[in-house]
Parts: C-alpha cells; sequence; structure tokens
C-alpha cells in the first residue's frame, strides 16, 4: 500500500438502519470524491457494530501482498502507474478478497477500484446491523478508540434519523470521550489533541421518504418503483375479475410511498399516518367513495394503505379490516397484498443513483470544508439542488412530524411535510372526486383544450388524466385534442372530444400518448388554429409536449393581436425525453428516459464484463441538447461521454483515447469489468458512433476491443416511471389553476401573463411567462442557455479516474470557450 501524508485527512463512511437502495453508489461517490481530493477513504462494515467491534486479531496491513496490476504500466518504474497509486492508494477489498482475509476486519482502507461495480447493486455491500453497544457510553468509547486508532475524525453516515441522531450524539460527545480515553490510557496526550474533533456528514438513506428538510431521500424513488411496478400488476388482474385489492405499503410514520404510489398508480382511496379519514365512521366514508367509482364504471377497485396509517383516534388500520369492510358493505371480490420487504430489493433506480453519487461528493466537500464551529450536516435535496442543512434541525423537524400526530394535530403534521408532498396529496384527491362538490361556479367554467405537441413521452397521458379529472371536479370540460394540431384543424369535427372520468382511468401508467401526438405547429396554419378555437368555443389552452409546445405557445401569444382567439389563457407542461425546454431544470418523460438508458447499460455492461477488455460506444438521443448523455452517464457510472454543448474535436477523442489506455492497463490483472462511452446522436457529424467505435478498436490493440449500441426510440418508449407520472399530476394540477387565474373572464384588464410555460427553477416551481422562458432560449440549437446539469460532465470525468489519469485541460478548455 501507498505511504500516507501523516497531515492526509481521513474519512470514515459507513451505512447504518435499514438497507436502501442507492446506498452502495453513496458510499462510491464518497470514495472515489474523497480519494480524488486527496484524502484517506475506510469503510466500516455492519454500520455502527462494526464500529465498535474494530479490527479484531487483523494481521496489518503492510504484510498484505499488493494487487497484480496489468499491462506495461504496471510497476514503480512508470510514471503513470505512480501517479494512479499516489493519487488513489490501493485499498484492502481488493487485496484481502471477500474471504478470510476479511475475518475480524471491519474498518477497512479502500482504493479506487474496490468501489468499481457498485453503483446498480441494491442493498449495502458494506452491511448493516443493529448495535445496543453503541447506545451505551461505554460502546461509543471503543468507537471513538477505533477511529483514533487509525487516525480518523471525520465520518459520513448513510442512514435513517436514528442512525443519525446517534452520529450526532457521538461528535457531541467526543470530547468527553477523548478525556476518558485518555485517562484510561488507551490514547496518548499527542493523540488527544490531533483529534479533538470529530466531523460528522450525513446522507438520509430510507425508503420511507421521512426525513424533514429534504425532498427525498436515497432509497424511496426505487421503493416507488417496486410499489408501482406491483400495483401495475395487480391492477390488470383486479380488472379481469372486478375485484378489489387493499395493498399495505412500507411508511410506519410517513404516507410519502403511499400518496405517490396512489398517484402514479390511478388508486381509489389511501391511508396514510398524516392525514386519517375526515370522519370519525372512516369505513362510511370510504365505502360511499368507492360506491361511486363503482358506479361510473369502474371494474376495479385498489386501496392503498401506509403500514402506520391511523384514524383520528390514533388506532392503527391494517389491511385486513379494510378488506373485510369492503367485502360486507359493497359485496366486492376483495383480495390483500402485503409488499413488505419487496420494496427494499432489487438494483437502485436512475434516480437514486444520481441522488446518492451527488449526495455522496457534496458530503466530501462538506467534511472538507467543516471546522471545529460548523455544525454536523445533513446532505439533502430541494427539487434538483443539493444543499446542507443542519442535522439536528432535520432530525428535530422529523420527530415534529410524529409529536404532532401523536398529539391529533394533523393539519401541523401535514404543514411538517415538503410542499411537494402537500400537492401531490391535493393532486390525488382531485383525481378521486366524483360528483359536483366542488364545482365552481357557472360563470368561471371553462372549455380547457388539452392537447399534445412534438414527440411523445412518458407522462402525458398522466398529466392529461390529472388535467381532465381536475377539470371535471372543478366543473369545466377537459376537450382532448387528437393528433396534434392536425386534429384541431380537421374540419370532420372529429379531433376535438369532450373527455370523461372513466375514461382516462387507466392513463396513468401508459406510455406513449393516448391523444397523438406529431410535429406540427400553428405556425403552419394560424388562421385554421384561429378558427378551430372559435368553433369550439375554447377558453383555455393546456399543451403538453417538448420544444415544439414551447415554440407553439410563443407563436400563439405574438399572435394575439392579429387574432382574438388567441387571447385565452394558455400554459404548457414540458414532455420530452430531452429535457430541451429552456428554464426548466426537469421536463416530465426525462426520467422514464434516464431509467431506459439506465437499464440498457446496465446490461450492456454485463455484455461488457462477461468479454472482459471492451469498451462499449452508446448512443442516445436527445437531440442538440446533451442533459440525457450526461446524467445518464452520471448514473450509470460511464467513463466518457460526449455532447453536442461541448462537441468533439481530434484532440478531445485523442485523450479520451489514451485515457481508456491507462485505465485498462492499471487493472487489477484478472479484474477487468470493460467500460463504456456515452455519446450523444448530435455530438458530432463528424465523430460518428461508428466511427469512434472502428477508432477504439484499432487503438486498443491487445488492451480492448469496441461494440456499438444505438439505444434510438426505446428511451421513448415503456411504462412512465412513478417519478414523471406524479410530477406530471402536480404539475397538470397547478397549469389547470393557472388557466383558472388568468381566464379572460376573471382577468380582464390586468397584466397579460395569460400564456407561461410551468417550469422547475433553482428549487421551486413556478409559471414563466413565455417572455422569461424567451430569454434563455437557444432557439437554433433547440435548448436553453447555461442549463443546470453542464457541470455534471466535470463529476463524471473525476468519478471515473479520467481528470487524474489523462488530465481535464482539454475538456476545461472547451467548456471556458
Amino acid at each position: 500500500m501507498t505511504k500516507s501524508n501523516e497531515n492526509t485527512r481521513k474519512i470514515a463512511v459507513l451505512t447504518s438502519g435499514g438497507d436502501a437502495a442507492g446506498m452502495n453508489a453513496a458510499v462510491r461517490a464518497v470514495a472515489k470524491m474523497g480519494l480524488y481530493r486527496g484524502c484517506e477513504v475506510f469503510i466500516v462494515r455492519e454500520g455502527w457494530a462494526g464500529l465498535v467491534a474494530g479490527n479484531v486479531n487483523a494481521a496489518p496491513a503492510d504484510v498484505r501482498p499488493p494487487p497484480q496490476r496489468a499491462g506495461k504500466y504496471h510497476g514503480n518504474q512508470d510514471v503513470e502507474g505512480e501517479k494512479f497509486a499516489a493519487t488513489f492508494g490501493e485499498g484492502e477489498l481488493l487485496q484481502e478478497g471477500a474471504g478470510e482475509g476479511l475475518k475480524g476486519r471491519h474498518i477497512l482502507k479502500v482504493g479506487w477500484d474496490d468501489v468499481r461495480g457498485w453503483m446498480d447493486i441494491g442493498g449495502t455491500l458494506i452491511g448493516t446491523a443493529r448495535c445496543a453497544e453503541f447506545r451505551e457510553k461505554e460502546g461509543r468509547e471503543t468507537a471513538a478508540f477505533n477511529l483514533i486508532s487509525l487516525g480518523i475524525d471525520a465520518l459520513v453516515v448513510i442512514g435513517g434519523d436514528g442512525s443519525l441522531t446517534g452520529a450526532d450524539r457521538l461528535r457531541g460527545e467526543w470530547p468527553s470521550l477523548l478525556d476518558d480515553l485518555e485517562k484510561s490510557k488507551r490514547i496518548s496526550a499527542e493523540q488527544r489533541s490531533k483529534h479533538a474533533h470529530l466531523t460528522i456528514t450525513g446522507i438520509v438513506g430510507s425508503i420511507d421518504n421521512d426525513m424533514a428538510m429534504t425532498d427525498i431521500t436515497i432509497g424511496a424513488p426505487t421503493a416507488l418503483h417496486r410499489i408501482s411496478e406491483a400495483v401495475d400488476s395487480i391492477g390488470s388482474t383486479a380488472s379481469s375479475h372486478s375485484r378489489a385489492f387493499v395493498v399495505e405499503v412500507m411508511g410506519r410514520h410517513c404516507g410519502w410511498l403511499a400518496v405517490m404510489a396512489g398517484l402514479a398508480c390511478g388508486a381509489d382511496y389511501i391511508f396514510i399516518p398524516e392525514r386519517p379519514p375526515k370522519s370519525e365512521d372512516w369505513e362510511s366514508e370510504m365505502c360511499n367513495g368507492l360506491k361511486s367509482h363503482r358506479e361510473h364504471g369502474k371494474r376495479k377497485t385498489i386501496v392503498i394503505v401506509a403500514e402506520g396509517a391511523l384514524d383520528r383516534q390514533l388506532k392503527p388500520i391494517k389491511p385486513a379490516y379494510v378488506a373485510d369492510i369492503l367485502t360486507k358493505r359493497l359485496q366486492l371480490d376483495t383480495r390483500v397484498t402485503t409488499l413488505g420487504h419487496v420494496q427494499r430489493g432489487g438494483k437502485p433506480c436512475a434516480y437514486d443513483r444520481l441522488l446518492a453519487t451527488l449526495q455522496g461528493v457534496e458530503a466530501v466537500e462538506a467534511v472538507l470544508d467543516a471546522t471545529p464551529q460548523t455544525p454536523s450536516y445533513m446532505i439533502g435535496l430541494k427539487e434538483n439542488k443539493v444543499k446542507r442543512v443542519s442535522l439536528m434541525d432535520a432530525v428535530k423537524a422529523t420527530a415534529g412530524v410524529g409529536d404532532a400526530i401523536e398529539k391529533k394535530d394533523f393539519d401541523q403534521a401535514l404543514q411538517l411535510r415538503d410542499p411537494e408532498f402537500l400537492e401531490n396529496l391535493e393532486a390525488f384527491d382531485y383525481s378521486t372526486i366524483v360528483g359536483d362538490n366542488k364545482h365552481l361556479p357557472e360563470g368561471q367554467r371553462l372549455r380547457i383544450g388539452i392537447i399534445h405537441v412534438g414527440a411523445p413521452a412518458g407522462g402525458m397521458n398522466a398529466a392529461t388524466r390529472e388535467a381532465a379529472r381536475f377539470c371535471l371536479a372543478r366543473g369545466h370540460t377537459p376537450l382532448a385534442i387528437y393528433n396534434g394540431f392536425e386534429g384541431l384543424w380537421a374540419e370532420a369535427g372529429n379531433g376535438v372530444q369532450p373527455l370523461s372520468w372513466l375514461q382516462v382511468d387507466n392513463w396513468s401508467s401508459r406510455g406513449g400518448s393516448e391523444l397523438g401526438t406529431n410535429r406540427s405547429l400553428p405556425a403552419d396554419d394560424l388562421d385554421s388554429t384561429s378558427k378551430a378555437l372559435q368553433n369550439h368555443n375554447i377558453d383555455a389552452l393546456l399543451m403538453i409536449g417538448g420544444y415544439e409546445a414551447y415554440t407553439a405557445i410563443q407563436t400563439l401569444k405574438n399572435a394575439r393581436t392579429n387574432y382574438p382567439a388567441f387571447q385565452i389563457s394558455m400554459a404548457v407542461i414540458p414532455a420530452t425525453l430531452s429535457n430541451n425546454v429552456p428554464l426548466t431544470e426537469f421536463s416530465v418523460g426525462s426520467d422514464t428516459a434516464l431509467n431506459a438508458l439506465v437499464d440498457a447499460c446496465d446490461a450492456i455492461k454485463q455484455s461488457a464484463a462477461a468479454s472482459r477488455n471492451r469498451v462499449f460506444v452508446v448512443e442516445t438521443q436527445g437531440g442538440k441538447c446533451g442533459y440525457l448523455a450526461t446524467v445518464g452517464a452520471l448514473a450509470t457510472g460511464a467513463n466518457i461521454v460526449y455532447t453536442p454543448e461541448l462537441g468533439m474535436d481530434l484532440g478531445l477523442v485523442q485523450s479520451d483515447v489514451e485515457f481508456l489506455k491507462r485505465r485498462f492497463a492499471l487493472d487489477v490483472k484478472g479484474k477487468s469489468d470493460g467500460r463504456f462511452i456515452i455519446r450523444n446522436e448530435k455530438a458530432s457529424s463528424v465523430y460518428s458512433t461508428e466511427f469512434l467505435t472502428n477508432m477504439l478498436k484499432e487503438e486498443g490493440k491487445e488492451l480492448f476491443d469496441s461494440r456499438a449500441a444505438n439505444l434510438g426510440h426505446t428511451l421513448q418508449g415503456g411504462t412512465p416511471s412513478p417519478i414523471d407520472r406524479a410530477r406530471a399530476c402536480r404539475l397538470a394540477v397547478r397549469c389547470i389553476k393557472f388557466l383558472e387565474d388568468n381566464s379572460t373572464s376573471r382577468q380582464a384588464g390586468a397584466k397579460d401573463e395569460s400564456a407561461a410555460v410551468i417550469v422547475i427553477e433553482n428549487g421551486q416551481v413556478r409559471l414563466a411567462p413565455v417572455e422569461d422562458v424567451s430569454k434563455v432560449a437557444d432557439d437554433k440549437n433547440r435548448r436553453g442557455m447555461d442549463p443546470w446539469w453542464t457541470h455534471l460532465k466535470h463529476l463524471v470525468e473525476v468519478l471515473s479516474g479520467r481528470r487524474t489519469l489523462a488530465g481535464g485541460r482539454h475538456h476545461e478548455e472547451r467548456m471556458n470557450k
């Protein structure tokens, strides 16, 4: 092993509490970013139990043989080999293997390749366990001794609120623990002085998403995927037999999974801890609602129950009892499905991989920025912004939810949840309303046209379903405009039809576009567009689509002077896998495409690993926007990514080829797993996927060969991800409210901001006037200017090792231009 500098910062990372998909990706990110930043990184096996156990009867690290590197770059005489070893070190996992060498060792130094291949593995590879000893001061004293004996004074803890509370308690007691250790002569005065302060950073890993001050926690998106897959499957058999299913999901103190699954899967009723049924006689309340759904023609009934669901007297609501009520009162053939630990399992979804990676990187930066006066931080997320928040403030706020529930202050419990939770709950409520109790006065009701524009994207149908259901609940008339603007122009008049409540019932989980879509735009025929809007008495227009939808609303807004029919309220929901609509940071459909890319790359990676020493060049869609390629590269652990924003040239390609040569040559003998490159379809007209593949095959010689994989339109199809479904519903409700508030009947003479695109910007959701969007639009390349995700390309290079092995000068020069 390489010798460490005495002043090198030493960071340990552990996982604790229940396992959550994405934990391995977080450990990987902490390890690689720590190594890149010049730290020594240790992993603690079996959570707090491993920290207390330490390294028992372990052989000294310096007697174990180093791994044998392959190729001409191996050996002390090679500059690159020395550079790699000096920067990253050689970890103990690869040296020891997974057998007897690890017995009794719980705190291990890791090197760069120790965490390779961890991105797509569920659970936690370094283990987690309950630890009664750590709850006692004697156990925490032993944990402190084990850290100090290895020179570690920074700890990244990945776990739930209990694990993070324990971490902050360790830090709070640290001075007194050192005093006791010095008095008992287990540590020296010099060690006491050198390690006087412990730095703690927390990353939340919890499938319940029950931590306050962060929108989402590692593992929750993947758990939602598992639930949605199960409920989608249950839905088909429920409809076949006209049955009712009661599905129990996790969520002991938080109803996030139940709310999101209910919204994403089109459930009929949900039970959550934060909001019990309004009536003491909740059984009748539920049955009346479900009966109305059946009377409207539904053949299936889906009720989702969070495991911590309560009534208003804090009495638990259990699935078996709910099923019994449905059977007895509604005479429904009812089944109960408890998903249990299925929700925890499986490989992490794209969102979890990205979330874990970004938070792992930020955790290292928080450690390195910390001072003795800095509070312990928790790494959280607001929309897509990674942020640091006070760990104890977050834990306190989380406990506040439980306290409010205990006091039966359910309004307070809901207010302590993030705004997205409340908006999603409202969207679910409106999606289940049948009747006129929420109708607006007659004069405020609108005829709202709903149209899909551009290419299909996952979540379009979910947005349409929610918009239609919300309209019906409010007394509006939702009008489906079939086949885009061509359907609006159709003289036969069949292209515009009212949508019914039952008609859209199963649309949540359907991919593509049920309304039909194409790339025709109003500018192609403004006269016909104006005439059709008048003929169908359309008072407001909701457009769902990508750059074409933005272009369409801009055209209609600019033509208002000459066409009075365009002086109606209009809104756009960005929906495109390319995520290229200006200003917004997320488009409906981009998460679905990202998951399709991740699944494809996982399969490709298996092929590369099986073949050994192989590079795959994976081509993605995205037009001239590199979002999908860049974020996909970070979520899959790709080594290189090419995007239209930076383009490609000979110098860049040569530098990347040299990096691959060095990287393969530095692999431990027999441990090369293959690698892959992600290339956007428009990254270069000269350096095509075929050209790049052939060149790599030629240059790789005995080190590696190459293959190409073009994913094409597979990224557009398939079942929409639950994140896209829920996001689509949330944005749809916001948009219909905007159309209501800005209709000409209500806002006569008001400032004309009645044409807007709903955007997610700087952690906030807002309806941005078309003029604001136009200011940051690059119409030539059909994308926004200065998108938030461009810096992620740097992280791809850091975490692949390219920044160290081949340098990043060429890339930096291109980015600066």
